[in-house]
């Protein structure tokens, strides 16, 4: 098994695409709680990639979440997006949360386009309901564009969530357990969803989850997270095929990744 020493923890992830997101010993204190939260984190992210990170509750993912969509500064390193800095929230920064966390007075399709309306107001969003139709066409919402949040199931909720995420175009995505709140069953098929819209527009994605076989059957890579202050410990390559499926959870290949991340944890003292 190979250790953190053995690989470096900002080894690039999936198909070799251009650097997109790059992080460079990023840490973060908090010095009225005398709390160091990230220790030198190392991170590049590459054009269609599909990286994800785990680790214990309070290792720092969401802290590193944050400070990789410009809500909250890192106290040491850098974080670049594009060759710019990320030095506050942006456009190119996709972000999706646990709950879809829809307006219930606007339809799908005025929740879908929000971002674009408070950004650069009415006109803009209006210009936008064609791109919005299609983006809830491409994850089956065709039909619905009209209907209220009370209407929806929550996986329809959710994909409504991706349409918003996707219609300012993001550079990259990140997800924050985007399907923790849902049934086992409508979370493996929105999973699968995610992934196809993923391949689809080439997107650069970044998902926190605490599922290590979620965490497998999206990702390029997984990065696995120390206990506090978080660090990289190991990053998994996973050489399953593209697309993948369901089925392949249940293949020796994903048991030996799924043992070899839970041991990571394990070594670090998480479980």
């Amino acid at each position: 098994m190979a250790t953190a020493a053995a690989r470096p923890a900002a080894q690039p992830a999936g198909p070799g695409g251009r650097p997109v997101y790059e992080l460079r010993g990023v840490s973060k204190s908090f010095p009225r709680r005398n709390v160091r939260a990230l220790d030198r984190v190392d991170l590049v992210l590459r054009e269609g990639s599909f990286s994800s990170i785990i680790g214990p509750s309070g290792c720092g993912k969401s802290t590193l979440l944050k400070i990789m969509a410009g809500v909250q500064p890192p106290s040491e390193g850098s974080v670049i997006l594009e060759g710019a800095p990320v030095t506050g929230p942006r456009r190119d920064i996709g972000m999706m949360f646990q709950q879809a966390t829809l307006f219930p007075w606007r339809t799908t399709i005025e929740n879908v386009v929000l971002p674009i309306e408070i950004r650069d107001g009415r006109s803009a969003a209006r210009a936008k309901h064609g791109a919005a139709r299609e983006l809830l066409e491409l994850v089956g919402l065709k039909g619905f564009e009209q209907v209220y949040p009370n209407e929806l199931s929550g996986g329809m909720a959710q994909r409504a969530a991706i349409c918003r995420m996707l219609v300012t175009e993001p550079a990259v995505l990140l997800l924050d357990e985007p399907f923790s709140a849902l049934d086992e069953l409508s979370r493996d098929f929105m999973n699968m969803e995610l992934q196809r819209i993923c391949l689809e527009r080439n997107a650069t994605a970044f998902l926190v989850t605490h599922s290590i076989p979620e965490a497998v059957i999206l990702s390029d890579l997984v990065y696995v997270m120390s206990p506090r202050p978080g660090r990289f410990i190991d990053a998994v390559e996973v050489d399953l095929p593209r697309p993948r499926t369901l089925h392949m959870m249940t293949e020796p290949k994903f048991g030996e990744l799924v043992d070899r991340i839970r041991e990571q944890l394990g070594q670090g003292g998480v479980l």
